[in-house]
């Protein structure tokens, strides 16, 4: 995917300058140390941001709007957010990620309000080969076929779910996030993360239940990792 693309509602000049400040090479250091050097206008520190947080956002918004299309958008204006908004953060809150997390998952809800609707995902929406992390152990015997079957299913069933349970789900069980984490990036209590993971994994074998036959090859393997 072209880094900003397609930027809605953004001058042109600003276009080509997070492009040009993501073409730079530069070595890992913090995100803390990267987002000084952001404020005093190193180029090269957004870039560095921009690849290590780029990916589980795009993905994060992939899962939770099932388009393609919203979820580059809201993966640019995550990043815009940060590049004109950086001093907004707070280390004392949480990681940058979850923060990061916050912010998608705002505007993921606000594109879904406005198109009061969502794209479903096919087997062409992501990497066909992907892993359901977490949801299927590495050592289940699944053969392509059924294994391209798991990530169709399990994400139609997780886009099928209510977005407060939706986004736990999402969090804790495809980006991996501990409790304390998501709970940060859904400005919640740890609580009420565990509480939405549980009704939200009850939802998800129920909609499973319902998506295929009794003898499907992954439906066993799923249901034996949420129960």
């Amino acid at each position: 995917m072209e880094a900003f693309g397609c930027l809605k509602g953004i001058t042109y000049v600003s276009r080509k300058l997070i492009l040009r400040m993501t073409m730079h090479n530069v070595p890992f250091t913090s995100d803390e140390e990267l987002l000084r050097l952001l404020a005093v206008g190193d180029e090269s520190a957004f870039t560095a941001l921009y690849r290590q947080h780029q990916p589980p956002i795009y993905r994060f918004a992939l899962l939770m709007s099932g388009s393609a299309m919203v979820a580059e958008d809201v993966t640019q204006e995550v990043f815009l957010a940060l590049m004109r908004d950086a001093h907004r953060y707070d280390a004392s809150r949480g990681t940058l990620g979850a923060y990061l997390y916050g912010i998608a998952r705002k505007q993921v809800l606000r594109s879904q309000s406005r198109n009061h609707s969502h794209v479903s995902l096919s087997a062409s929406a992501a990497d066909e080969n992907e892993e359901v992390p977490t949801l299927i152990a590495a050592d289940d015997p699944l053969h392509d076929c059924a294994r391209r079957e798991v990530i169709l299913r399990v994400r139609q069933a997780v886009l099928a779910l209510p977005a407060k349970y939706r986004e736990v789900v999402v969090l804790c069980d495809f980006q991996e996030l501990s409790y304390a984490e998501a709970a940060s990036a859904l400005d919640c209590a740890v609580g009420t993360v565990c509480s939405r993971l549980h009704r939200g994994h009850a939802l998800l074998l129920e909609r499973l239940r319902t998506l295929s036959n009794a003898d499907a090859p992954w439906r066993d393997v799923v249901v034996r990792c949420l129960t």
